[in-house]
């Protein structure tokens, strides 16, 4: 697999999802192919870092394709498919926090990045985590600037688990057998669950989502891909603590009608870090980027600078 193109790998799915791998290239990261889309700023900005985005589980990069090129009106973007999600390898194994953040210093490296904001959502939110501990302890030397944390269960006693994810977590954390894998539409209907009620999105909406799930064969990878729960319970305090006590400006961008990561968690947060800046995004469930993006860019940019 890693020596296909990124074209290769979408070439069955969408045309939505093929003009997305035409904005990106495979990686070869840390013996994986991994997808990445480097997109230079339309007018550069020489005072702004690049911005790093961290995607979540179980889409991609994908998510952001819509306000990509808004987010990059004066920076450099970055963002990577995950290994096991969207167009990057997706081999059975056991997935790990720290075997993403590897990939994600990898590509820093590669790309000769020496400075980032941090833009995540949901499993990114724990990546982040992971990537903002080993920044601490010098193993990842790279500036982090500022950070925008979006919808993630990062205080996982609080998260309401959906049956889907309780099912996954439930199986043994192996590939499940060929032909059992859930299809696009049953995954982008998952997906469409877990937005606001008042949502107008719908599964045809959410398909290309669906389809970057189960491409390569992903959906058999999920009781894989889906331990990073089962590690958020181990090491919450790595993870969670980072995201509190890491220096760097901290801001907080919330769908309150999140089923999954609700709202009493960004109060924790703040908690945690008094001089965190909040937005709470009214009607707005897990996928605030997709359901409402221009106001989450009006939340995320002033605090991207």
């Amino acid at each position: 697999m890693s020596d296909t193109t990124a074209q290769q790998r979408a070439e069955e799915c969408s045309e939505e999802v093929r003009a997305w791998a035409d904005r990106g290239a495979i990686h070869q990261l840390a013996g994986h192919g991994v997808f990445v889309v480097d997109v230079p700023a339309a007018d550069p900005d020489p005072a702004l870092e690049p911005l790093l985005i961290l995607h979540g589980f179980p889409t991609s990069t994908f998510d952001y394709a819509g306000i990509i090129d808004r987010l990059a009106a004066h920076r450099r973007v970055v963002a990577a498919d995950f290994l096991g999600f969207g167009l990057s390898d997706k081999p059975d194994l056991h997935y790990t926090m720290g075997l993403q953040a590897d990939l994600i210093v990898a590509l820093t490296a590669e790309l000769g990045l020496t400075r980032v904001a941090l833009l995540s959502h949901d499993m990114g939110d724990t990546v982040g985590g992971e990537l903002l501990a080993r920044n601490t302890e010098g193993a990842w030397p790279i500036e982090v600037t500022r950070r925008v944390v979006t919808n993630g269960s990062i205080y996982i006693g609080l998260a309401q688990l959906t049956d889907g994810q309780q099912f996954l977590l439930a199986l043994p954390d192996e590939r499940v057998a060929e032909g059992l894998g859930p299809q696009p539409e049953g995954l982008a209907a998952s997906l469409v669950a877990t937005l606001s009620p008042t949502t107008t999105l719908g599964v045809a909406d959410l398909l290309p989502h669906g389809e970057l799930v189960a491409a390569l064969d992903g959906g058999r990878v999920l009781p894989r891909t889906i331990r990073y729960i089962e590690e958020r319970r181990a090491n919450e305090r790595r993870f969670t603590g980072a995201i509190e006590s890491h220096p760097s400006p901290l801001t907080i961008v919330w769908g309150d009608d999140d089923p999954i990561a609700v709202t009493a968690m960004t109060a924790e947060l703040v908690a945690a870090r008094p001089d965190a800046a909040l937005t709470i995004l009214d009607g707005i469930g897990h996928y605030p980027m997709l359901e409402a993006p221009e106001r989450f860019l009006d939340a995320v940019l002033p605090a991207l600078g």
